[in-house]
C-alpha cells in the first residue's frame, strides 16, 4: 500500500471532454511493480461488468441497472415488450432517457460517460490513495477506452458509405 502514493499521484487526471491520457495496457504496465499480484490480475482482467474487486459490486450493480434501463427504452420506443427485470431507478431513467433523445449517438455515449464518472466518484468517494481508487480510476479508463472508439468522422464516413449502398439499391430497381 505504501507505494500507492506514488502510484496514484503519478497517475494522469481522467476527464470525460478530452482524449485519453494512457491506454489500459499502459495502465497496466505501470501498476505492474506497485500492486499485488492478485490486485493486478484483477486489473489485467477488468471489464466493466466485472465484479470481483474492491469497488466493483457496487459499480457492476449500477451499471447493469443503467443497461437494464436503457433496454427498456429502447423496446418501448420500438413498441415491443420488455421482460428482462432490473431495479427502477428514476436517476438512471432521468439520464437513459436523456441519451435516447440526444441528437446523434456520440452525444448519448456522452451523457452516459458523465453519468458513470459522476457514480464512480460517489464511490470512490474520499478515498485517494487505495485499491478503492485504484479500481475506480481503472473502470474509468475502461469507459474512456471504449469512448474513443466512437470518432465523428468515421462515423460520418461510415454513414455515408452505408447509404450509398442503399440509395445505390434503390436506383438498380
Amino acid at each position: 500500500m505504501a507505494s500507492y502514493y506514488y502510484l496514484i499521484s503519478s497517475l494522469p487526471d481522467l476527464r470525460t471532454d478530452g482524449d485519453m491520457p494512457m491506454t489500459y495496457d499502459e495502465f497496466l504496465d505501470v501498476c505492474q511493480s506497485n500492486v499485488s499480484e492478485s490486485k493486478y490480475e484483477l486489473l489485467k482482467n477488468l471489464t466493466l461488468s466485472s465484479e470481483e474487486g474492491p469497488l466493483l459490486k457496487e459499480w457492476s450493480a449500477f451499471y447493469k441497472n443503467l443497461m437494464g434501463e436503457l433496454n427498456y427504452q429502447r423496446s418501448v420506443s420500438l413498441g415491443r415488450p420488455y421482460l428482462t427485470s432490473y431495479d427502477k431507478d428514476s436517476v438512471i431513467a432521468q439520464v437513459a432517457g436523456a441519451a435516447m433523445a440526444a441528437k446523434n449517438p456520440l452525444e448519448a455515449e456522452k451523457i452516459l460517460l458523465e453519468c458513470e464518472f459522476d457514480n464512480l466518484d460517489s464511490l470512490v468517494g474520499l478515498h485517494t490513495f487505495d485499491d478503492r481508487y485504484l479500481f475506480g480510476y481503472a473502470i474509468k479508463l475502461k469507459l474512456l477506452e471504449r469512448q474513443s472508439c466512437f470518432v465523428q468522422s468515421k462515423g460520418q464516413k461510415e454513414f455515408k458509405r452505408l447509404f450509398d449502398q442503399v440509395q445505390q439499391r434503390v436506383y438498380s430497381l
